[in-house]
């Protein structure tokens, strides 16, 4: 810190300011600071943001905050992607002090003769001032000027014009003293960094062709999975993520059902990398061809969805750095090549890298692995399993990436311990998957949200209700209303989602003791008729494109920090809401967690948080039914699993929704919404539960 007024604990600052603090492109970002002086003079305190061109942008000043605890709030709102910095500043405001000196005199009944001073200084101040302020207000200063140091007017009209002056010169202080708090930085991602709804599908089984009649299997291709882009452009999905897309190594193949002995037409799984044909930049020739996958990037885009490549950094023993770099993998005792192990758990088909031999040549090589896809027109990496990886070396990989392409996007599949989560998010990763699809009870998901908005300066989450690797317990055994249940929470609790192909379609079995699904498709095809599940309503589709369309619609869903929980009086139930601070487009939810029997419950709202007073009555749209209730703090809900698990509101004032054509109130009564007389949502009808 430089300057004679103390600064400190600035926010937001990661692990002391040794990591950005991260934002998007147009995301108001909440700046923070305690600050405070000597004796009772007036003080003020602003944020510098520094750009990534390094010029200083206007300077915003900040407001000290409700409890006295000398703590100053504002926010910034960047507004390109890279690298920013930003400075808190704190001065000594003499208009303030003056203005405040001046105010308590007149109102004690002092004359002019008394405040002969304070109206010369006044004027010699305002003369400072007056030079800071816009063209357009500068008449207004030298006319308080005037006013002040016209002895033939009375006092009140002498001082009146100055004291006017209050918000011109809040938001253009003349400042003295003028102290700054060490620059933090700020890593500014394009906006799909923190919003965004995947969808993950295996190429392989999109077109493929099961064994039968003496014939052998046919893997899909990326021309064959072409013909499902239209199906997940129509759920609204914007991220296709792809599992690896890599050769599959042969040598410790695993069969299907993650067993140990692969049949002739086993494919493996493919994240076992590398074999005769390629490592990590070649593409499976099963697949096709580099220009076939080409084709892919350029027709996912054109039906707005960006390709997500699997970036994982292990190897199959046929891989071709196992014979070329033999010192990048652990060597046993008895000479062997170590495998991949989680006791009990065996992974003999895997390699893991071992990055302390050769770090530098490790570092060289995936650093071209990756830059060569970005080559190819990917910018969106899911890291298998970074968590195993040393730390430093993706702080490193995450900074050359970014420098060569800064729009480039990092996600953190690690489910382990919170320090390490959280650890991977400080480093750099964009996104983060997380505890969510473990998370059931209102109370669990009140908490761990809570959590996770507390770390929104660096830690990105994306909710995922199932991957190839987890079929929870829930979606086992809750029917279709978990499946939407689950949907309507992890799309409208976080700003990115995602989805495993086959959540649609209500797929739940497991295999026995293990939670994961049966007949894996990590180890198989597993083509699916998508046309005839849609035709004879066994699709949660419909659903989950309109949770996505709500998610477009609504600029308060794009954010994180602004989630607000209200009060409920019933235990399955969780109410939430968001509001966005620029446009205050306000989104309202109410879902239950129970997939089997109708709950009611009794809402207490929080009323300031959706943009109202205590008092205020308002309308809320249902997104889902389109049905509108005329609510206020108090309101009663009535949720039915199968007709509808969840209320997604938005919130207008009376006479402000621009959808209404019956006007503000429902006729449920000023207190009920009788959600029992709505239709259902799209996507309930004839929904089927089969083992």
């Amino acid at each position: 810190m430089t300057g004679r007024i103390p600064i400190e604990d600035v926010t937001p600052s990661v692990a002391g300011g040794r990591y950005p603090a991260k934002a998007v492109v147009g995301e108001l970002v909440p700046v923070s600071a305690r600050a405070y002086r000597e004796g009772h003079a007036a003080m003020g305190c602003q944020v510098v943001l520094r750009g990534p061109d390094g010029v200083d942008r206007p300077a915003v000043r900040m407001r000290p905050g409700p409890d006295f605890d000398d703590r100053w709030h504002s926010a910034v709102q960047p507004d390109a992607v890279g690298g920013w910095s930003f400075t808190v500043q704190a001065f000594d405001d003499p208009y303030l002090s003056w203005r405040d000196a001046v105010v308590k005199k007149v109102d004690a009944g002092q004359g002019a003769e008394d405040l002969a001073n304070d109206l010369a200084e006044g004027a010699e101040l305002l003369e400072t001032a007056a030079v800071d302020v816009p063209a357009e207000s500068r008449n207004r200063v030298r006319e308080a000027v005037v006013a002040l140091r016209d002895g033939k007017r009375d006092l009140p009209e002498r001082v009146w014009p100055a004291l006017g002056l209050a918000e011109l010169l809040w938001e253009h202080p003349v400042r003295a003293l003028l102290s700054s708090a060490e620059p933090l930085t700020l890593w500014v991602d394009r906006p799909r960094a923190l919003f965004s709804a995947w969808y993950e599908f295996f190429p392989r089984s999109e077109g493929a062709v099961l064994a039968g009649d003496g014939q052998p299997a046919r893997s899909g291709t990326f021309r064959t999975a072409l013909d499902r882009l239209p199906g997940v452009a129509a759920m609204g999905f914007d991220v296709l993520y792809l599992p690896p897309i890599h050769p599959i190594g042969r040598v410790n193949r695993k069969g299907r059902n993650n067993t140990l002995v692969a049949g002739a037409d086993d494919v493996g799984s493919p994240w076992a990398i590398g074999a005769a044909e390629g490592g990590h930049d070649a593409i499976h020739p099963d697949l096709g061809t580099a220009e076939d996958f080409r084709r892919f990037v350029a027709a996912a885009r054109e039906v707005g969805l960006e390709v997500a490549m699997d970036l994982a950094l292990q190897a199959a023993p046929d891989h071709p750095w196992v014979g070329e770099h033999p010192e990048w993998f652990t060597t046993r005792a008895d000479g062997s090549i170590a495998y991949a192990e989680n006791p009990p758990k065996k992974y003999q088909d895997i390699y893991p890298v071992n990055f302390d031999d050769d770090p530098a040549g490790i570092r060289a090589e995936v650093l071209r692995v990756v830059l060569h896809w970005v080559g190819e027109g990917v910018q969106v990496f899911r890291v298998d399993n970074p968590h195993t990886k040393p730390f430093d070396f993706w702080h490193w990989l995450i900074g050359e990436v970014k420098r060569h392409d800064p729009d480039v996007i990092f996600l953190a599949e690690a489910f382990t311990r919170p320090a390490l989560m959280h650890g991977l998010g400080k480093i750099g990763f964009t996104q983060s998957y997380t505890y969510f699809t473990w998370r059931i009870s209102p109370a669990e998901l009140r908490d761990y949200c809570r959590e996770l908005v507390d770390a929104a300066d660096y830690m990105r989450p994306n909710f995922w209700p199932n991957t190839p690797d987890i079929l929870p317990e829930h979606l086992q055994h809750g029917g279709p209303p978990m499946f939407k249940i689950r949907a309507v929470l992890a799309s409208l609790l976080s700003p990115s989602w995602g989805i495993y192909a086959g959540y649609e379609l209500f797929e739940h079995v497991p295999r026995p003791g293990a939670e994961e699904y049966l007949d894996n498709e990590k180890f198989e095809l597993r083509p699916r008729d998508w046309a005839a599940a849609q035709a004879d309503g066994r699709s949660l589709a419909p659903f989950i494109a309109r949770l996505n369309e709500i998610r477009r619609a609504n600029p308060a869903l794009h954010w994180l920090r602004n989630l607000r929980f209200h009060e409920i009086d019933n235990p399955a139930l969780l109410c939430w809401s968001k509001r966005d601070p620029v446009t205050g487009n306000t989104v309202l939810v109410v879902c239950s967690v129970d997939p089997a029997q109708v709950q009611w419950g009794n809402t207490v709202l929080d009323l300031p948080a959706l943009g109202f007073d205590w008092h205020e009555r308002f309308t809320v749209h249902d997104e889902l039914t389109g049905a509108r209730y005329d609510w206020g703090q108090h309101n009663a809900v009535r949720l039915d699993p199968y007709l509808q698990p969840a209320h997604v509101f938005t919130v207008h004032r009376h006479g402000t929704d621009p959808d209404s054509d019956a006007g503000p109130y429902s006729d449920a009564g000023p207190d009920a919404d009788r959600a029992d007389r709505a239709d259902p949502p799209a996507g309930s009808e004839g929904m089927r539960w089969t083992s």
